[in-house]
C-alpha cells in the first residue's frame, strides 16, 4: 500500500512524525506537507505566489518527504499531479495538534487536505488530537489509536474515495472510552477576542483559543469527544442543500428552460 501523508501543522510537526511511524507498518509512506504551520487556512490554495518545494531529510539522512511553501490543499494537489511517481491508495492528514470538530471542520487545513484527496477519488482521512493546555500531547499513543481505526476503515472503504474525520480525545486522563460514529456538530461557538493596545496606542485583538458552544447538542462529534470517545465522522464536500433544491427550481426556473 502507498500512503500520502500531509498535515497543516507543517512537515516538522511531531504529530506528523508520530503518525508516519505508525503508517509505515501498513506500507510505503510519502510525505508532502507545508513548510510552515498553516492552521485554520481552510481550503485556500495559492495562486499569486510560486509554490516552492524543498526535500526534507530524516535524522538518518534518508528522504522524509517534501516541504511545500503553500497550503495543505496545495500539498495534496502537487503530490498527486507532480511529485509522486504513482497514485497513492490512501491519503492521511494529521495528526493535528488540537481537535477539528463542529464548525471548526470548515476552518481546518487538516480536514481541507483530506477533502482535496477525496476530490481526486482517493479514500482520505483527517486525524486530530484534542489539546488541553498545559498537558503535553501524546502523539505516539494517539498515532497508535489512529492506525487501528484506519486499518478498520480500509477493510471496508479502501479505494472508495470516501472521506472521514477522526478526532482523538486528550489522553492525559487515560485511554479513550471507545469509538463513536457521530455527525458533525453545527452549533455556533461563542466568539471571544482579547482587546489589547500596542506601544503606539493602536488597538488590536487576539482570537481566544477556547471555543465554547452556545448550546449543547447531544450525539455529535463535539459532545462525544468531550465525553472521552474517539469520534469518527463521514464527510462529503457537496454543499448543495438538496432539501430546498426542488423548491427553488420550481420557484425560479423559467418555463421552457428547466
Amino acid at each position: 500500500m502507498h500512503i500520502l501523508l500531509t498535515n497543516d501543522d507543517g512537515i516538522y510537526a511531531p504529530g506528523l512524525r508520530a503518525l508516519r511511524q505508525e503508517l509505515l507498518s501498513l506500507g510505503r509512506v510519502s510525505v508532502v506537507a507545508p513548510a510552515t504551520e498553516q492552521s485554520a487556512v481552510g481550503h485556500s490554495i495559492t495562486l499569486l505566489t510560486p509554490l516552492i518545494v524543498q526535500p526534507v531529510h530524516d535524522v538518518d539522512g534518508s528522504l522524509l518527504g517534501w516541504a511545500v511553501e503553500g497550503k495543505p490543499a496545495d500539498c495534496v494537489k502537487l503530490a498527486l499531479v507532480e511529485l509522486l511517481d504513482e497514485t497513492p491508495d490512501l491519503i492521511v492528514s494529521g495528526i493535528n495538534a488540537g481537535s477539528n470538530v463542529g464548525i471548526n471542520v470548515l476552518y481546518s487545513g487538516t480536514v481541507a487536505a483530506a477533502i482535496e484527496g477525496a476530490f481526486f477519488g482517493i479514500t482520505s482521512i483527517a486525524v486530530s488530537l484534542e489539546y488541553r493546555d498545559p498537558v503535553q500531547l501524546d502523539f505516539a499513543e494517539a498515532a497508535r489509536w489512529a492506525r487501528r481505526l484506519i486499518v478498520q476503515l480500509l477493510e471496508k472503504y479502501r479505494g472508495s474515495g470516501r472521506l472521514f474525520n477522526i478526532n482523538i480525545p486528550s489522553l492525559d486522563a487515560g485511554p479513550p472510552k471507545g469509538v463513536r460514529v457521530v455527525p458533525q456538530g453545527i452549533v455556533r461557538y461563542r466568539e471571544q477576542f482579547q482587546r489589547r493596545t500596542d506601544p503606539r496606542g493602536r488597538v488590536y485583538f487576539w482570537s481566544m483559543p477556547e471555543l465554547v458552544p452556545l448550546q449543547t447538542t447531544p450525539d455529535t462529534d463535539v459532545t462525544a469527544l468531550a465525553e472521552g470517545y474517539i469520534t469518527l465522522t463521514p464527510l462529503h464536500f457537496d454543499l448543495t442543500d438538496y432539501r430546498h433544491l426542488e423548491t427553488l427550481q420550481r420557484d425560479f426556473t423559467t418555463p421552457g428552460h428547466r
